[in-house]
C-alpha cells in the first residue's frame, strides 16, 4: 500500500513551527527591551512630559487622578518605548518568515519599503516630540483663560501624547502606502499627480480629524503630509512598470 502524499500537510506544519519561533523571538526582543528599561520608567516619563512640564508656571505639576495611575503610566510607557525600540527586530522577523516565499524582485523592493517604513514613522514621531508639542502646547497655554490653572493627569497627558505620536508617525508612511499602491497595479504616477488637488484637501481632512482641535497641530500634520505626497509621487515613478512612469512623466511635461 503506498503512503499518503503527505507534503502539503508537512509543509503547512513546517510553515506554522516557523511562525511561532518567529513570534516567540520578535516577542522575546521586546521583553528583553523592556525590562532593560524598566528601571528607568521615571526619567522616560519626564523625558515625555517635558513639553508640557517645561512650559507649566512655577509650581504646577502633573497629577495622577487615581493611586494606582502613578504606576501603570510609566510601566506602559516603558511597554510601547520598548516596542518602538525593538521595531526593527519585529520587522526583520516578520521580513525572515516571508522572504523565502517571495520572487526575486519582490525581494529587492520589499527590504527598502521595510526599511524606510521604519525610518519614516520615527521621523514622523521625532517631528511630533521636537517640533509639533512645544508649538501646540505654547498655542494652548497661551490662549488659556489666566483664572484656569493647568494640572494634567498623568494618563490623560500620556494617551494625548500617544496620539499625536501615532498620527505623525503613521501619516509620514504615505509616501511608502503610495509606492504598495502603485506596485500593487491600483493606482499610476500619473495619476497620482492628477489627482493631487483632491489628495491636498483628503490631507487637510484627516489632519483636522486626527489631531487636537488647534489650528497649529493640523497644519503641522497637512504640510509634511503634502511634501510627503510629492515624495510619494517620485517614488513611485521610480518603482513604476516602465510604460507607467512614462506616461507620468509625459503628464508631468503636459501639465
Amino acid at each position: 500500500m503506498t503512503a499518503p502524499d503527505d507534503g502539503g500537510e508537512g509543509s503547512l506544519l513546517d510553515h506554522l513551527v516557523e511562525l511561532r519561533a518567529r513570534l516567540l523571538r520578535a516577542i522575546a526582543g521586546v521583553l528583553l527591551v523592556l525590562v532593560a528599561l524598566l528601571p528607568f520608567t521615571s526619567q522616560l516619563y519626564t523625558w515625555v512630559a517635558l513639553p508640557l512640564v517645561s512650559r507649566l508656571p512655577a509650581g504646577q505639576q502633573m497629577i495622577a487622578m487615581n493611586p494606582a495611575g502613578a504606576f501603570f503610566a510609566p510601566i506602559k510607557l516603558a511597554f510601547l518605548v520598548a516596542v518602538f525600540i525593538a521595531a526593527p527586530w519585529l520587522l526583520y522577523q516578520a521580513w525572515a518568515f516571508i522572504a523565502p516565499g517571495l520572487y526575486k524582485r519582490e525581494k529587492r523592493l520589499a527590504l527598502p519599503l521595510l526599511t524606510s517604513a521604519v525610518a519614516l514613522f520615527y521621523a514622523g514621531c521625532a517631528f511630533a516630540y521636537f517640533l509639533v508639542l512645544p508649538m501646540v502646547f505654547n498655542f494652548l497655554l497661551h490662549f488659556k483663560p489666566d483664572i484656569v490653572a493647568i494640572t494634567p493627569d498623568i494618563n490623560a497627558y500620556l494617551e494625548f501624547v500617544l496620539v499625536i505620536f501615532l498620527a505623525f508617525g503613521i501619516s509620514f508612511e504615505l509616501p511608502v502606502a503610495l509606492v504598495i499602491l502603485v506596485l500593487l497595479g491600483w493606482v499610476t504616477p500619473a495619476q497620482l499627480k492628477e489627482w493631487r488637488g483632491y489628495a491636498i484637501v483628503g490631507i487637510f481632512v484627516v489632519a483636522a480629524v486626527i489631531t487636537p482641535p488647534d489650528v497649529v497641530s493640523q497644519l503641522l500634520l497637512a504640510i509634511p503630509m503634502i511634501g510627503l505626497y510629492e515624495a510619494g509621487i517620485i517614488a513611485a515613478r521610480a518603482v513604476a512598470p516602465k510604460a507607467d512612469a512614462a506616461a507620468g512623466d509625459s503628464a508631468g511635461s503636459g501639465g
